[in-house]
Protein backbone atom coordinates (compact mmCIF):
# COMPACT_ATOMS: atom_id res chain seq x y z
CA UNK A 1 0.00 0.00 0.00
CA UNK A 2 1.29 3.46 -0.93
CA UNK A 3 0.94 6.37 1.46
CA UNK A 4 0.22 9.91 0.28
CA UNK A 5 0.49 12.91 2.61
CA UNK A 6 -1.56 16.03 1.93
CA UNK A 7 0.58 18.99 2.94
CA UNK A 8 -0.78 21.40 5.51
CA UNK A 9 1.46 24.45 5.28
CA UNK A 10 -0.25 26.68 7.86
CA UNK A 11 2.31 27.75 10.51
CA UNK A 12 1.43 27.11 14.15
CA UNK A 13 2.02 30.11 16.42
CA UNK A 14 4.15 30.80 18.40
CA UNK A 15 6.51 28.37 16.66
CA UNK A 16 6.10 29.77 13.17
CA UNK A 17 6.26 26.44 11.34
CA UNK A 18 3.71 23.85 10.21
CA UNK A 19 2.58 21.03 12.48
CA UNK A 20 4.52 18.38 10.54
CA UNK A 21 7.82 19.88 11.73
CA UNK A 22 6.90 20.19 15.42
CA UNK A 23 8.05 17.61 17.92
CA UNK A 24 5.36 15.26 19.20
CA UNK A 25 6.58 12.64 21.69
CA UNK A 26 10.18 13.61 20.87
CA UNK A 27 9.84 13.13 17.10
CA UNK A 28 8.89 15.54 14.31
CA UNK A 29 5.27 14.76 13.47
CA UNK A 30 6.14 13.68 9.91
CA UNK A 31 8.64 11.15 11.30
CA UNK A 32 6.18 9.89 13.89
CA UNK A 33 3.61 9.31 11.13
CA UNK A 34 6.17 7.55 8.93
CA UNK A 35 7.22 5.18 11.72
CA UNK A 36 3.63 4.31 12.65
CA UNK A 37 2.80 3.53 9.01
CA UNK A 38 6.04 1.74 8.15
CA UNK A 39 4.65 -1.80 8.47
CA UNK A 40 1.53 -0.89 6.48
CA UNK A 41 2.90 1.19 3.59
CA UNK A 42 5.65 1.23 1.03
CA UNK A 43 6.83 4.41 -0.62
CA UNK A 44 5.49 7.89 0.00
CA UNK A 45 4.37 10.94 -1.92
CA UNK A 46 3.36 14.46 -0.91
CA UNK A 47 0.62 16.53 -2.58
CA UNK A 48 -1.22 19.76 -1.83
CA UNK A 49 -4.74 18.40 -2.40
CA UNK A 50 -6.69 15.25 -3.21
CA UNK A 51 -6.97 16.39 -6.82
CA UNK A 52 -3.19 16.07 -7.27
CA UNK A 53 -3.11 12.37 -6.38
CA UNK A 54 -2.11 10.24 -9.42
CA UNK A 55 -4.88 8.20 -11.01
CA UNK A 56 -2.97 4.92 -10.69
CA UNK A 57 -5.21 2.03 -9.68
CA UNK A 58 -3.36 0.91 -6.57
CA UNK A 59 -4.03 0.59 -2.88
CA UNK A 60 -3.63 3.98 -1.17
CA UNK A 61 -3.58 5.44 2.32
CA UNK A 62 -4.10 9.21 2.13
CA UNK A 63 -3.82 11.54 5.13
CA UNK A 64 -3.26 15.19 5.96
CA UNK A 65 0.21 15.69 7.43
CA UNK A 66 -0.94 17.64 10.51
CA UNK A 67 -2.86 14.64 11.92
CA UNK A 68 -1.69 12.99 15.12
CA UNK A 69 -2.72 9.39 15.74
CA UNK A 70 -1.32 6.42 17.60
CA UNK A 71 -0.72 2.85 16.48
CA UNK A 72 -3.98 1.54 17.93
CA UNK A 73 -6.03 3.99 15.90
CA UNK A 74 -4.26 3.59 12.57
CA UNK A 75 -4.10 -0.21 12.86
CA UNK A 76 -7.82 -0.37 13.63
CA UNK A 77 -8.72 1.98 10.77
CA UNK A 78 -6.66 0.11 8.18
CA UNK A 79 -7.86 -3.31 9.32
CA UNK A 80 -11.55 -2.35 9.24
CA UNK A 81 -11.20 -0.37 5.99
CA UNK A 82 -9.59 -3.35 4.21
CA UNK A 83 -12.28 -5.66 5.56
CA UNK A 84 -15.00 -3.38 4.17
CA UNK A 85 -13.74 -3.78 0.61
CA UNK A 86 -14.50 -0.18 -0.40
CA UNK A 87 -13.01 3.31 -0.05
CA UNK A 88 -13.25 4.66 3.51
CA UNK A 89 -12.78 7.96 5.33
CA UNK A 90 -12.15 8.05 9.05
CA UNK A 91 -15.13 9.18 11.10
CA UNK A 92 -16.14 9.54 14.73
CA UNK A 93 -19.49 9.33 16.48
CA UNK A 94 -21.07 12.57 17.60
CA UNK A 95 -20.93 11.38 21.22
CA UNK A 96 -17.23 10.42 21.17
CA UNK A 97 -16.06 12.40 24.18
CA UNK A 98 -12.36 12.61 23.32
CA UNK A 99 -13.30 14.27 20.01
CA UNK A 100 -16.13 16.50 21.29
CA UNK A 101 -14.29 17.56 24.47
CA UNK A 102 -10.75 18.07 23.16
CA UNK A 103 -10.63 17.57 19.40
CA UNK A 104 -13.04 20.15 17.99
CA UNK A 105 -11.81 23.47 19.38
CA UNK A 106 -9.32 25.72 17.56
CA UNK A 107 -9.35 23.64 14.39
CA UNK A 108 -11.03 23.04 11.03
CA UNK A 109 -9.72 19.56 10.20
CA UNK A 110 -12.41 17.55 12.00
CA UNK A 111 -15.81 18.55 10.64
CA UNK A 112 -19.41 17.43 11.02
CA UNK A 113 -20.87 15.60 8.04
CA UNK A 114 -24.56 16.46 8.07
CA UNK A 115 -25.23 13.78 5.48
CA UNK A 116 -23.92 10.97 7.68
CA UNK A 117 -24.28 12.65 11.10
CA UNK A 118 -20.68 11.88 12.09
CA UNK A 119 -17.42 13.80 12.41
CA UNK A 120 -14.98 13.22 9.54
CA UNK A 121 -11.32 14.05 8.89
CA UNK A 122 -8.79 13.76 6.07
CA UNK A 123 -7.64 10.18 6.54
CA UNK A 124 -8.67 7.91 3.63
CA UNK A 125 -8.22 4.34 2.46
CA UNK A 126 -8.63 3.52 -1.25
CA UNK A 127 -8.36 -0.17 -2.21
CA UNK A 128 -7.94 0.50 -5.94
CA UNK A 129 -7.02 4.14 -6.45
CA UNK A 130 -9.37 7.13 -6.20
CA UNK A 131 -12.16 5.76 -8.35
CA UNK A 132 -15.03 5.94 -5.85
CA UNK A 133 -16.25 8.26 -3.11
CA UNK A 134 -14.98 7.30 0.34
CA UNK A 135 -17.62 6.31 2.87
CA UNK A 136 -17.30 7.24 6.56
CA UNK A 137 -15.84 4.50 8.74
CA UNK A 138 -16.60 5.22 12.40
CA UNK A 139 -13.73 4.45 14.77
CA UNK A 140 -14.37 4.40 18.52
CA UNK A 141 -11.53 6.17 20.35
CA UNK A 142 -12.66 4.48 23.59
CA UNK A 143 -12.22 7.58 25.78
CA UNK A 144 -11.86 7.21 29.51
CA UNK A 145 -12.29 9.93 32.08
CA UNK A 146 -8.99 10.44 33.90
CA UNK A 147 -7.47 13.25 35.92
CA UNK A 148 -7.49 14.79 39.36
CA UNK A 149 -10.50 14.58 41.61
CA UNK A 150 -11.63 16.58 44.64
CA UNK A 151 -9.23 19.44 44.08
CA UNK A 152 -10.37 22.87 45.35
CA UNK A 153 -13.60 23.63 43.51
CA UNK A 154 -12.44 27.10 42.44
CA UNK A 155 -9.79 25.45 40.23
CA UNK A 156 -12.23 23.31 38.24
CA UNK A 157 -15.87 23.95 37.40
CA UNK A 158 -16.92 20.28 37.40
CA UNK A 159 -17.48 19.78 41.15
CA UNK A 160 -13.77 20.19 41.81
CA UNK A 161 -12.70 17.60 39.23
CA UNK A 162 -9.92 18.39 36.75
CA UNK A 163 -10.38 15.68 34.14
CA UNK A 164 -9.46 14.75 30.59
CA UNK A 165 -11.18 12.36 28.21
CA UNK A 166 -8.11 10.21 27.53
CA UNK A 167 -8.57 8.02 24.42
CA UNK A 168 -7.21 4.57 23.78
CA UNK A 169 -7.19 5.27 20.05
CA UNK A 170 -5.77 8.76 19.69
CA UNK A 171 -6.68 11.26 16.98
CA UNK A 172 -6.10 15.03 16.69
CA UNK A 173 -5.84 17.62 13.94
CA UNK A 174 -2.94 19.79 15.12
CA UNK A 175 -3.73 23.40 14.26
CA UNK A 176 -2.84 25.21 17.50
CA UNK A 177 -0.22 25.04 20.23
CA UNK A 178 -3.02 23.72 22.48
CA UNK A 179 -3.18 20.61 20.28
CA UNK A 180 0.59 20.17 20.67
CA UNK A 181 0.02 20.17 24.44
CA UNK A 182 -2.82 17.65 24.12
CA UNK A 183 -0.87 15.36 21.79
CA UNK A 184 2.15 15.14 24.08
CA UNK A 185 0.53 14.97 27.52
CA UNK A 186 -3.16 13.91 27.83
CA UNK A 187 -3.21 12.08 24.48
CA UNK A 188 0.48 11.08 24.70
CA UNK A 189 2.17 9.94 27.89
CA UNK A 190 -1.09 10.06 29.88
CA UNK A 191 -2.65 7.77 27.26
CA UNK A 192 0.33 5.40 27.63
CA UNK A 193 -0.57 5.01 31.30
CA UNK A 194 -4.23 4.45 30.51
CA UNK A 195 -3.42 1.80 27.86
CA UNK A 196 -1.06 -0.07 30.15
CA UNK A 197 -3.58 0.05 32.99
CA UNK A 198 -6.17 -1.49 30.66
CA UNK A 199 -3.72 -4.26 29.77
CA UNK A 200 -3.10 -5.10 33.42
CA UNK A 201 -6.79 -4.98 34.30
CA UNK A 202 -7.81 -7.09 31.31
CA UNK A 203 -5.13 -9.75 31.27
CA UNK A 204 -3.94 -11.90 34.15
CA UNK A 205 -0.86 -12.69 32.07
CA UNK A 206 0.13 -9.00 31.91
CA UNK A 207 -0.57 -8.57 35.61
CA UNK A 208 1.61 -11.61 36.39
CA UNK A 209 4.37 -10.35 34.07
CA UNK A 210 4.51 -6.97 35.84
CA UNK A 211 4.50 -8.63 39.27
CA UNK A 212 7.30 -11.03 38.31
CA UNK A 213 9.31 -8.19 36.84
CA UNK A 214 9.09 -6.29 40.12
CA UNK A 215 10.02 -9.43 42.10
CA UNK A 216 13.09 -10.06 39.93
CA UNK A 217 14.21 -6.47 40.43
CA UNK A 218 13.76 -6.79 44.21
CA UNK A 219 15.80 -10.00 44.38
CA UNK A 220 18.50 -8.94 41.92
CA UNK A 221 21.54 -7.80 43.96
CA UNK A 222 22.82 -5.82 40.97
CA UNK A 223 19.60 -3.91 40.34
CA UNK A 224 19.80 -0.20 41.25
CA UNK A 225 18.14 0.91 44.48
CA UNK A 226 15.51 3.02 42.70
CA UNK A 227 14.32 -0.09 40.82
CA UNK A 228 13.49 -1.85 44.09
CA UNK A 229 11.69 1.04 45.74
CA UNK A 230 8.26 0.64 44.16
CA UNK A 231 6.11 -1.62 42.00
CA UNK A 232 5.85 1.10 39.34
CA UNK A 233 9.66 1.26 39.06
CA UNK A 234 9.94 -2.28 37.68
CA UNK A 235 11.84 -2.92 34.47
CA UNK A 236 8.58 -3.77 32.67
CA UNK A 237 7.23 -0.26 33.30
CA UNK A 238 10.40 1.87 33.20
CA UNK A 239 12.56 1.45 30.09
CA UNK A 240 16.13 2.77 30.36
CA UNK A 241 18.47 3.39 27.43
CA UNK A 242 22.22 2.78 27.21
CA UNK A 243 24.95 4.56 29.16
CA UNK A 244 22.63 6.25 31.67
CA UNK A 245 23.65 7.50 35.11
CA UNK A 246 20.82 7.48 37.66
CA UNK A 247 21.35 8.40 41.30
CA UNK A 248 20.10 5.69 43.72
CA UNK A 249 17.92 8.25 45.53
CA UNK A 250 15.94 9.10 42.38
CA UNK A 251 12.30 8.03 42.08
CA UNK A 252 11.13 6.86 38.66
CA UNK A 253 7.63 5.49 38.12
CA UNK A 254 6.28 4.11 34.87
CA UNK A 255 5.20 3.85 32.28
CA UNK A 256 8.30 5.92 31.54
CA UNK A 257 10.82 5.74 28.69
CA UNK A 258 14.33 7.16 29.13
CA UNK A 259 16.74 7.43 26.19
CA UNK A 260 20.50 6.88 25.91
CA UNK A 261 23.19 8.93 27.70
CA UNK A 262 20.84 10.43 30.29
CA UNK A 263 22.01 11.74 33.66
CA UNK A 264 19.53 11.87 36.56
CA UNK A 265 20.65 13.42 39.85
CA UNK A 266 19.86 12.89 43.51
CA UNK A 267 16.26 13.23 44.64
CA UNK A 268 14.83 13.56 41.12
CA UNK A 269 11.22 12.42 40.71
CA UNK A 270 10.01 11.27 37.27
CA UNK A 271 6.49 9.92 36.75
CA UNK A 272 4.82 8.65 33.56
CA UNK A 273 7.06 10.65 31.21
CA UNK A 274 9.20 10.44 28.09
CA UNK A 275 12.85 11.49 28.42
CA UNK A 276 14.91 11.74 25.23
CA UNK A 277 18.60 11.11 24.56
CA UNK A 278 21.50 13.09 26.07
CA UNK A 279 19.26 14.73 28.68
CA UNK A 280 20.50 15.95 32.07
CA UNK A 281 18.09 16.29 35.01
CA UNK A 282 19.83 17.59 38.12
CA UNK A 283 19.07 17.01 41.78
CA UNK A 284 15.67 17.79 43.19
CA UNK A 285 13.95 18.32 39.84
CA UNK A 286 10.47 16.91 39.24
CA UNK A 287 9.03 15.73 35.92
CA UNK A 288 5.44 14.44 35.77
CA UNK A 289 3.37 13.46 32.73
CA UNK A 290 5.84 15.39 30.57
CA UNK A 291 7.98 15.03 27.45
CA UNK A 292 11.63 16.13 27.66
CA UNK A 293 13.17 15.88 24.21
CA UNK A 294 16.77 15.18 23.16
CA UNK A 295 19.61 17.29 24.59
CA UNK A 296 17.50 19.17 27.13
CA UNK A 297 18.89 20.29 30.48
CA UNK A 298 17.12 20.75 33.82
CA UNK A 299 19.28 22.16 36.63
CA UNK A 300 18.41 21.57 40.28
CA UNK A 301 14.87 22.03 41.59
CA UNK A 302 13.16 22.76 38.30
CA UNK A 303 9.65 21.41 37.85
CA UNK A 304 7.63 20.22 34.86
CA UNK A 305 4.01 19.08 35.04
CA UNK A 306 2.28 17.96 31.84
CA UNK A 307 4.82 20.04 29.94
CA UNK A 308 6.64 19.46 26.66
CA UNK A 309 10.21 20.58 25.99
CA UNK A 310 11.32 20.30 22.38
CA UNK A 311 14.95 19.50 21.65
CA UNK A 312 17.99 21.35 23.01
CA UNK A 313 16.10 23.50 25.54
CA UNK A 314 16.83 24.36 29.15
CA UNK A 315 14.65 25.22 32.16
CA UNK A 316 16.84 26.70 34.90
CA UNK A 317 16.62 26.15 38.65
CA UNK A 318 13.48 27.03 40.61
CA UNK A 319 11.39 27.53 37.49
CA UNK A 320 8.01 25.82 37.39
CA UNK A 321 6.15 25.02 34.16
CA UNK A 322 2.67 23.54 34.30
CA UNK A 323 0.84 22.36 31.17
CA UNK A 324 3.19 24.28 28.85
CA UNK A 325 4.83 23.73 25.46
CA UNK A 326 8.38 24.98 24.90
CA UNK A 327 10.04 25.05 21.47
CA UNK A 328 13.54 23.98 20.53
CA UNK A 329 16.79 25.82 21.39
CA UNK A 330 15.00 27.78 24.11
CA UNK A 331 16.35 28.95 27.47
CA UNK A 332 14.06 29.68 30.43
CA UNK A 333 15.95 31.34 33.26
CA UNK A 334 15.80 30.74 36.99
CA UNK A 335 12.78 31.53 39.12
CA UNK A 336 10.13 31.81 36.40
CA UNK A 337 6.55 30.78 37.13
CA UNK A 338 4.11 29.76 34.40
CA UNK A 339 0.64 29.96 35.92
CA UNK A 340 -2.21 27.81 34.64
CA UNK A 341 -5.62 29.10 35.76
CA UNK A 342 -7.52 32.37 36.00
CA UNK A 343 -8.06 33.56 39.58
CA UNK A 344 -11.26 35.29 38.45
CA UNK A 345 -12.71 31.97 37.20
CA UNK A 346 -12.92 33.36 33.68
CA UNK A 347 -12.65 31.01 30.67
CA UNK A 348 -9.16 30.78 29.18
CA UNK A 349 -8.66 32.04 25.61
CA UNK A 350 -5.90 32.01 23.03
CA UNK A 351 -5.54 33.57 19.59
CA UNK A 352 -6.24 31.32 16.63
CA UNK A 353 -6.51 32.08 12.92
CA UNK A 354 -9.13 30.05 11.09
CA UNK A 355 -8.61 28.98 7.49
CA UNK A 356 -9.60 31.81 5.19
CA UNK A 357 -9.61 34.39 8.00
CA UNK A 358 -7.62 37.58 7.54
CA UNK A 359 -6.35 37.71 11.12
CA UNK A 360 -6.35 35.66 14.32
CA UNK A 361 -9.28 35.89 16.70
CA UNK A 362 -9.46 35.18 20.41
CA UNK A 363 -11.12 31.81 21.03
CA UNK A 364 -11.96 29.86 24.15
CA UNK A 365 -9.65 26.92 24.81
CA UNK A 366 -12.19 24.74 26.58
CA UNK A 367 -9.91 23.69 29.44
CA UNK A 368 -10.19 25.07 32.99
CA UNK A 369 -6.39 25.13 33.34
CA UNK A 370 -3.52 25.40 30.88
CA UNK A 371 -0.08 26.98 30.85
CA UNK A 372 1.55 28.84 27.98
CA UNK A 373 3.51 28.25 24.79
CA UNK A 374 7.08 29.43 24.17
CA UNK A 375 8.43 29.38 20.62
CA UNK A 376 11.79 28.32 19.18
CA UNK A 377 15.09 30.11 19.89
CA UNK A 378 13.69 32.07 22.84
CA UNK A 379 15.65 33.37 25.84
CA UNK A 380 13.74 34.33 28.98
CA UNK A 381 15.51 35.95 31.90
CA UNK A 382 14.76 35.37 35.57
CA UNK A 383 11.80 36.44 37.66
CA UNK A 384 8.89 36.42 35.22
CA UNK A 385 5.33 35.39 36.01
CA UNK A 386 3.54 34.29 32.84
CA UNK A 387 -0.25 34.27 32.87
CA UNK A 388 -2.15 31.24 31.50
CA UNK A 389 -2.69 30.64 27.77
CA UNK A 390 -0.08 33.18 26.62
CA UNK A 391 2.22 32.80 23.63
CA UNK A 392 5.83 33.98 23.48
CA UNK A 393 6.90 34.08 19.83
CA UNK A 394 9.97 32.43 18.35
CA UNK A 395 13.30 34.31 18.23
CA UNK A 396 12.38 36.46 21.25
CA UNK A 397 14.55 37.57 24.19
CA UNK A 398 12.78 38.67 27.38
CA UNK A 399 14.77 40.62 29.97
CA UNK A 400 13.16 41.49 33.26
CA UNK A 401 14.13 45.14 33.71
CA UNK A 402 11.66 46.70 36.13
CA UNK A 403 13.79 49.45 37.77
CA UNK A 404 11.85 48.96 41.01
CA UNK A 405 12.81 45.28 41.22
CA UNK A 406 16.02 44.68 39.26
CA UNK A 407 19.49 45.76 40.34
CA UNK A 408 20.84 46.76 36.95
CA UNK A 409 23.83 48.89 37.99
CA UNK A 410 26.70 48.75 40.46
CA UNK A 411 25.99 49.70 44.08
CA UNK A 412 28.91 51.69 45.45
CA UNK A 413 29.54 51.97 49.21
CA UNK A 414 29.05 55.33 50.89
CA UNK A 415 31.93 54.61 53.26
CA UNK A 416 35.21 52.74 52.96
CA UNK A 417 35.62 49.53 54.88
CA UNK A 418 38.41 51.17 56.93
CA UNK A 419 36.02 53.92 58.06
CA UNK A 420 33.36 51.49 59.19
CA UNK A 421 31.28 52.71 62.13
CA UNK A 422 29.24 50.62 64.52
CA UNK A 423 25.90 51.27 66.17
CA UNK A 424 25.27 50.79 69.88
CA UNK A 425 24.62 47.06 69.32
CA UNK A 426 27.89 46.48 67.51
CA UNK A 427 26.30 46.23 64.09
CA UNK A 428 28.03 48.00 61.18
CA UNK A 429 26.19 51.06 59.92
CA UNK A 430 24.89 50.25 56.45
CA UNK A 431 23.37 52.15 53.56
CA UNK A 432 19.66 51.32 53.37
CA UNK A 433 17.75 51.29 50.09
CA UNK A 434 14.17 50.82 49.06
CA UNK A 435 15.46 50.18 45.60
CA UNK A 436 16.27 52.25 43.62
CA UNK A 437 16.03 54.99 46.28
CA UNK A 438 18.53 55.56 49.08
CA UNK A 439 16.62 56.24 52.31
CA UNK A 440 19.37 56.10 54.90
CA UNK A 441 23.16 56.40 54.93
CA UNK A 442 25.68 55.86 57.72
CA UNK A 443 26.53 59.60 57.91
CA UNK A 444 22.92 60.71 58.42
CA UNK A 445 22.97 63.07 61.43
CA UNK A 446 21.24 61.83 64.58
CA UNK A 447 20.14 58.68 62.72
CA UNK A 448 17.43 60.67 60.93
CA UNK A 449 16.22 59.03 57.76
CA UNK A 450 16.71 60.81 54.48
CA UNK A 451 13.47 61.51 52.68
CA UNK A 452 12.85 58.96 49.92
CA UNK A 453 13.88 60.10 46.49
CA UNK A 454 10.67 60.36 44.50
CA UNK A 455 11.08 59.90 40.79
CA UNK A 456 9.05 58.74 37.83
CA UNK A 457 9.43 55.22 36.48
CA UNK A 458 11.05 56.61 33.34
CA UNK A 459 13.58 58.61 35.34
CA UNK A 460 14.26 55.66 37.62
CA UNK A 461 15.02 53.55 34.55
CA UNK A 462 17.57 56.18 33.44
CA UNK A 463 19.22 56.11 36.90
CA UNK A 464 20.05 52.46 36.27
CA UNK A 465 22.61 53.51 33.68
Amino acid sequence: MKRIAIRERTPIPPFGEPARDLRILNKPLWLLQRDLLAHHCRGAEEVDSLSEIPSDREELLVYRDNLFFNDLLIDTFIQQAKASGHACQIAFARDDKSITTHGLRLQDGITLSLQHNVYIADLFYYPNGIVEEAQPLVIDTEPREMGYYHIPSYMAPNQGDLIFQVPKRVFLSIESWVHVFLANSPFGVFSWGRIHEDKVDGSWKEKLAVSLSHLRDKLNPFAPAWRKSHFFASSRLVKIGKNCSIDPSATIHGPTVIGDNVTIGAGVVITNSLIGKNVTIMQGSQVMLSVVSDRCYLPWNSGLFMTTLMENSMVAQLSCLQMCVVGRNTFIGAGNIFTDFDLRNQPLHTFHQRKGASKPEKEEIGLPVIGSAVGHNVKIGSGFVIYPARMIGSNTTLIYADPESVVGRNIHPYTNIDDLEMDDKGEPLRTVYTWPRVIETPDAANNESIEPLHMSLLKAARVRH
